[in-house]
Order: structure tokens, then C-alpha cells, then sequence
């Protein structure tokens, strides 16, 4: 019989209160950056481009690194106090002194901080509420960092105007020192850190035998075929997905004059007020299976690349962001269960999250530059269908070759028997 995770309501109350603030905290300043970099601080597009790329960098390269981290060491919350201080003083040197050295610095501290945050808070989660609740909280989780997202980008565009530019700065590295409050405030004794890892909810009698596990690994992990064309299939979701936006930018700026930001930031809000309710539905349905609602999740996303080629209309292009929002909350729900599914027991929970995230990194990279040279020589149509032919293949991959995860048998002894077939 299983142990049953009864965290108290002030640990889960403080988690949600992290979702909250570190929703901004995350990317630091991100779009805003390049803002203040241009209108403030005089730079040219050159030295921008290079301040906005280093931060992505840094977090593609630091992800596994982060994810097994997380996995090695207990001190968790510590890990994100760590990295909401590397933010905080980040943002704050980036707002007094936008000098390269400077920006460059701050956005690499801010880039491995962004690499930290996912894998601390899903093993905070999971050693919390154990894998049987663990997707209605992961659901909550993104309802939260929605939510949170909202508030930051209203706030933000507060204090912008009515303060000055520098003032966002500010207003992160205060939203990093309420992160810290509230990663404080929940319970270190009420994390079970073998269970944050992956390793597994265990019985009375198995539990006398925890020290005598051995962890399989990463290798080992990586050879399961099923967690390979998982990977295959978010990575390709993922250079579908994130240029699809930008182009839409680009679009929204020819002749429309000074309104193209505006119709921006409501691509971005509608966006994110659909994944709030999105995202909460997605976990509370998760509990019964997995691979219908993330089948939702990939489909939309190629019908969203179509549409975007039927009219270059503003208010057309901000409604289709709604099929954005219903991809983007299943995805942020789902692909964290998925994984745990695949991991359960094995002790590699976190850092098989940080080699996925790392993929998705590239491919997203991978994916601007194929649809800038596409764009350029063909148009934006051309592109949004290329975009939406590999979102196909997306689909097609996680439909044929991924299984349902959400079952009842232990993963460590079915991955043991995937080894012994091989």
C-alpha cells in the first residue's frame, strides 16, 4: 500500500504564491529588454540582438546541467532563492548600468536562473503531492503562472508609463524577493526529496530498502525508445511553434504605424487569459488519461498555421491566438506529466526534464531561422505552412508512437523489461 502525501494547506498555499511571482521572474525583463536597450540606451540592433540571444544560450546550455542538479541535492529551495537572487541582481545592475559588459553579464546569470526554476519547482511539486495528485497540482501550477504573467505584463506596462522604462527592472527583482518569501514559507520537512526525483512512491516495506536502490542511468533511461519519439515529437511541436508568433509581429508591422505593439500585447493576453481555465482543465483531466488531452494540444497547432494564411487582418490574427492558448496550457501540463510518467522509479525525473527542455531549445532556435530564410524568399504565407507541415509530423509522431502513460504499472520494472527485450 502507498503512501499517502498529505502536504499542509500552507505549503501548497505557498506554491501557488511562487507560481505567482516567479511567472515574471523567470525570463527576467525579456521583450522589455530590447526596448530599453534601443529607446534609453541608444544601442544598435547588433548589440540588442547579442543581449537577447546570450540569455537563451545560457539556459539551453544549463538545463541538464540544472535538471540533475535538482535531482542530486535536497536543498531544493534553497536552489531557488539562489537563482531568484541572480535575477534580482541581474535586473537591477542591467536597470543603473546598460553598459555591454553589464547586459551581457546579467542576462547569462539571468539565463542559468531561467534553467533552474522549472525542474526546482515540478520536484518541489511532485515531492509534495506524490504522482497521484501530482496533475491537478501541476494544473494549478500553470494556472497560477498564467495568471502570474498577467499581472506582471500589466504592472510592467504600468510602471513604464507612468514611471519610467528602468522602472520594470525594479518591479522583477521585486517580484524575485517575493519568490524567495514564498518558496520559504513551504515546509522543508514536508518534501520527500527521494519522490521529487522520480524515484517513486514507495511502501513501509519498500522504504526500509531505499538505501539499497540503485538509479538507473541517464544512458540506460535515454534507450527507452518510447521517451526517444516523445522527445522527437515535442521537439518537432516546438519548431513549429516558436516562430509562429514572431512572424505574426513581423506581419502586424507592415503599415499598420505605431499600433503594431498594441496588437501585440493582445496576442500575448489573449493568449494567456485562455490558459488559465485551459491549463486548470488540463490537469483535473488528467487524471483518467493522458494521450487524448496532449493529441488536443498538438492539433491545434497546425490548424492555427493554416488560418494565419487566410487574412493578414489584426483582429483576425489576435483571435487566432485563442488555438495558442489552448496549445500552450495543455503543453505546460501535460509534457511535465508525461515525463514523470516515463520516470517513475527510475530516480532521473529532473534531469531527463532538462535534456527535453535543451531540445526544445534548439529546435525553437532552429525554428526562427528556417522561417526567416523561408519568409524572405517566399513570404509569410509559404512559411506558416511549412510551419504547419512539421506541426503535422508532430502530430503524426506523438499519435503512432507514444502510448498512453497514464497506467497503474510500477516504470521502473516495465523499463527493465524494454532493457531485457533489447
Amino acid at each position: 500500500m502507498q503512501l499517502q502525501r498529505r502536504p499542509s494547506n500552507k505549503s501548497l498555499r505557498s506554491l501557488d504564491y511562487l507560481n505567482v511571482f516567479l511567472a515574471d521572474v523567470r525570463d527576467g525583463v525579456g521583450p522589455y529588454l530590447s526596448i530599453y536597450l534601443k529607446a534609453s540606451a541608444n544601442w544598435n540592433p547588433v548589440q540588442i540582438g547579442m543581449a537577447m540571444s546570450v540569455s537563451t544560450i545560457a539556459t539551453v546550455i544549463a538545463q541538464t546541467p540544472a535538471g540533475a542538479l535538482v535531482d542530486r541535492l535536497n536543498q531544493k529551495r534553497m536552489l531557488i532563492v539562489l537563482a531568484a537572487v541572480f535575477v534580482s541582481i541581474g535586473c537591477i545592475a542591467m536597470g543603473l548600468f546598460p553598459t555591454l559588459p553589464v547586459v551581457i553579464g546579467s542576462q547569462i546569470m539571468i539565463g542559468i536562473a531561467a534553467a533552474i526554476f522549472p525542474p526546482a519547482i515540478t520536484a518541489i511539486t511532485l515531492g509534495l503531492v506524490g504522482h497521484e495528485r501530482l496533475d491537478r497540482r501541476v494544473g494549478r501550477n500553470e494556472t497560477f503562472n498564467h495568471a502570474g504573467n498577467l499581472l506582471a505584463a500589466t504592472l510592467a506596462g504600468l510602471a513604464g508609463y507612468f514611471i519610467a522604462r528602468k522602472a520594470i527592472f525594479f518591479l522583477v527583482a521585486a517580484m524575485a524577493v517575493g519568490s524567495i518569501i514564498s518558496v520559504r514559507m513551504i515546509r522543508e520537512r514536508e518534501i520527500d526529496h527521494e519522490l521529487a526525483r522520480g524515484d517513486g512512491e514507495e511502501s513501509e516495506e519498500e522504504d526500509k530498502e531505499k538505501h539499497q536502490h540503485r538509479y538507473e542511468g541517464i544512458l540506460e533511461l535515454l534507450s527507452d525508445r518510447q521517451i526517444l519519439f516523445f522527445t522527437v515529437a515535442v521537439v518537432l511541436f516546438h519548431f513549429a511553434n516558436a516562430a509562429m508568433l514572431p512572424l505574426v509581429g513581423q506581419e502586424l508591422a507592415q503599415g499598420k504605424g505605431t499600433s503594431d505593439t498594441v496588437y501585440m500585447s493582445a496576442c500575448i493576453i489573449v493568449a494567456q487569459l485562455v490558459m488559465i481555465p485551459v491549463s486548470n482543465l488540463a490537469g483535473r483531466f488528467a487524471h483518467t488519461a493522458r494521450k487524448p488531452i496532449f493529441l488536443l494540444g498538438f492539433a491545434v497547432l497546425p490548424i492555427r498555421g493554416v488560418l494565419y494564411t487566410l487574412s493578414d487582418n489584426p483582429y483576425f490574427l489576435v483571435s487566432v491566438q485563442i488555438l495558442d492558448g489552448i496549445g500552450a496550457g495543455i503543453f505546460g501540463v501535460l509534457s511535465v506529466l508525461m515525463v514523470a510518467d516515463f520516470t517513475k522509479g527510475t530516480g532521473r525525473f529532473n534531469v531527463t526534464q532538462g535534456i527535453l527542455n535543451t531540445a526544445i531549445g534548439i529546435g525553437a532556435g532552429l525554428s526562427n531561422v528556417l522561417a526567416g530564410f523561408v519568409v524572405k524568399s517566399a513570404g509569410y504565407n509559404v512559411g506558416f505552412l511549412i510551419l504547419a507541415a512539421i506541426a503535422v509530423v508532430a502530430l503524426a509522431v506523438f499519435w503512432f508512437c507514444v502510448p498512453e502513460t497514464k497506467t497503474g504499472v510500477n516504470r521502473k520494472a516495465s523499463h527493465q523489461k524494454h532493457l531485457a527485450k533489447s
